[in-house]
């Protein structure tokens, strides 16, 4: 193996990058030589409908899917040639729910710190400080169960936080919650970005969670429609609103393909 293309040195390496990738199942392309970047302490937008290739893609980096095309990267190591080292610094917050509900905060959070080989004593301290910065350290004891929806879904940024990453990927992590629990999410997330300077990659089909100084992607039928900042976004599809220019993008690049 030639480790210096496995891994890119420190410096100004992103938190994740993601080169010409494309994946197809069967005869259906899921993604079409997508490009994404997440700079560390940026925090960036997937905005795609249901079925853009969001899903996809999130399990192309997380090594649920090869990727046989292009490259993908986290914190400059590749997720092929050292798929150990990359995922050590990625964590995720996926869309179904994946916690126990018959055991407590804290039992869960130390069954995946023991996934990461984390020992009992630190794990206990990451789980305190994990739960603490999610705002349920006070529940610490309860079992998931009893916790609300958008409760359950800051338990899992918790646990994405256990290993320490440097980047972290959430998948629609908002859907079904109602308003208050969404801007909670949210907040925390946004939060980490400004004071642990993750870089976050955010997938989601709600244009109300965009706020001006994102940088978006704008993901549609598998394609990158966009890629850059809200600002730039607005001028390339000549719009008032990121709503409107995600539907003059989306609209247009469906006629060309009608």
């Amino acid at each position: 193996m030639n480790e210096s293309a496995a891994y890119q040195p420190p410096g100004a390496v992103d938190a994740l990058v993601v080169s010409g990738v494309s994946h197809r199942f069967g005869d259906l392309v899921a993604l079409d030589n997508v490009s994404v970047t997440v700079p560390r302490g940026a925090f960036t937008v997937l905005l795609g409908l249901n079925g853009a290739g969001k899903s996809t893609l999130f399990s192309l980096i997380t090594r649920l899917y090869d990727n046989v095309t292009g490259e993908i990267r986290i914190l400059g190591y590749d997720v092929r040639r050292r798929p150990g080292a990359a995922l050590q610094r990625l964590g995720v917050v996926f869309q179904n729910r994946a916690l126990d509900l018959d055991l407590s905060l804290t039992q869960n959070l130390m069954y995946h710190a023991a996934l990461h080989g984390i020992g009992r004593g630190e794990a206990k301290k990451r789980a305190k400080q994990a739960l603490d910065i999610v705002g349920l350290a006070d529940r610490a004891h309860e079992k998931v169960r009893t916790l609300s929806g958008g409760q359950t879904r800051r338990v899992e940024i918790a646990r994405s936080l256990l290993h320490q990453p440097g980047c972290l990927l959430l998948d629609e992590a908002t859907v079904g919650l109602d308003i208050g629990s969404r801007e909670s999410v949210i907040s925390i997330v946004r939060g980490l970005v400004v004071r642990e300077g993750l870089g976050v990659l955010w997938a989601t089909h709600l244009i109300d969670e965009v706020s001006p100084t994102d940088l978006i992607v704008v993901l549609h039928k598998g394609r990158v429609l966009f890629n850059g900042t809200v600002p730039g976004l607005l001028a390339a599809a000549r719009a008032g609103t990121p709503r409107d220019a995600f539907q003059i993008l989306t609209g247009a690049q469906s006629a060309e393909a009608a």
